[in-house]
């Protein structure tokens, strides 16, 4: 008798939640629960006190301090805009990877956006290579204080200054542009062929009296553009210097890199007008449009600039 009861008792202890295990009434045994709390309402709290902070802080800016709060406005735009446009060309990039194409064969806006982080690239890595010693990062703000234009990309200009460094860029153009004409005045001089001489210096004198040439007009001495005397790797010095002027390139470089400089902005002009066409002229937005006139010097003074040199 004593063997059964001792079986039943031991039956009995196993039924019995084990150590560490939850147990309810009438429903056995559950599974042991988690001590860890869950972080996510902890951070989403967080998240929404420092919004709220933010927020505050940016109203006292704007209401006691404007001028201050609008250089913090346009920095954190800025470095938002900056963020996102780096995303997308790393997409742009995966895609061309991806795909097996080049720069020549992108759509019009992947081709445009790719061209124009290379060049905020080109313009932002010196600043940042000068900031990096100790202590030069505020020698770096005061130059920045100053010279905004040449040294910081267009992420990081206040809409009034888009407007102001628009007219700047439009008045270098307009320096550069009758030492042009009259180059190609002068280079016309020496073509034999009277058929295409002649139109040329008619059209020189139009242009240099303030008048606008026909389409038709251009097209009939695009030949002297081709070859000799104006053909791009026949260009003089001086007028490789004017050319790189008008086209917003740095012109006080030696020869072989400012011809090399030079002739790869002709191609990317190329490649861009081929995509746009290809796209269609009807499918740009206003701003696409304002940004192309600007790059082909039609720049309407009431947009603001978006490509920095």
């Amino acid at each position: 008798m004593a063997l059964p009861r001792l079986n039943g008792c031991w039956s009995a202890l196993r039924l019995l939640p084990r150590a560490g295990s939850a147990w309810l009434p009438g429903r056995g045994a559950v599974r042991p629960l988690s001590s860890k709390p869950d972080p996510r309402p902890l951070l989403s709290a967080l998240l929404s006190t420092v919004k709220r902070a933010s927020g505050r802080y940016e109203r006292f800016l704007e209401r006691r301090f404007p001028r201050f709060y609008l250089l913090y406005a346009t920095s954190h735009r800025g470095f938002k805009a900056l963020f996102l446009e780096a995303i997308e060309i790393r997409k742009i990039k995966i895609n061309m990877a991806h795909q097996g194409i080049s720069f020549q064969q992108l759509p019009y806006r992947d081709m445009e956006r790719l061209r124009q982080f290379r060049r905020d690239l080109i313009k932002a890595i010196p600043v940042s290579l000068l900031s990096l010693p100790p202590f030069a990062n505020y020698f770096v703000l005061v130059l920045i204080y100053l010279f905004p234009r040449q040294l910081l990309i267009h992420y990081f200009w206040t809409p009034k200054q888009q407007v102001e460094f628009l007219n700047i860029y439009h008045g270098m153009r307009r320096e550069a542009y009758p030492d042009i004409i009259d180059g190609l005045a002068r280079a016309t001089q020496f073509v034999a062929d009277q058929q295409i001489r002649d139109p040329m210096q008619r059209l020189c004198t139009k242009v240099q009296q303030g008048s606008h040439p026909g389409v038709a007009e251009l097209h009939a001495v695009r030949s002297l553009f081709s070859g000799h005397p104006l053909g791009l790797n026949r260009l003089r010095i001086w007028q490789e210097k004017a050319l790189s002027r008008v086209l917003f390139l740095t012109p006080h470089l030696p020869t072989i890199f400012l011809r090399y400089r030079l002739q790869n902005h002709v191609q990317e002009i190329q490649h861009l007008d081929r995509a746009m066409l290809k796209l269609g002229v009807k499918e740009l937005s206003d701003e696409e449009v304002n940004r192309w006139d600007h790059k082909m010097g039609l720049c309407p003074a009431s947009q603001p600039v978006l490509d920095g040199r």
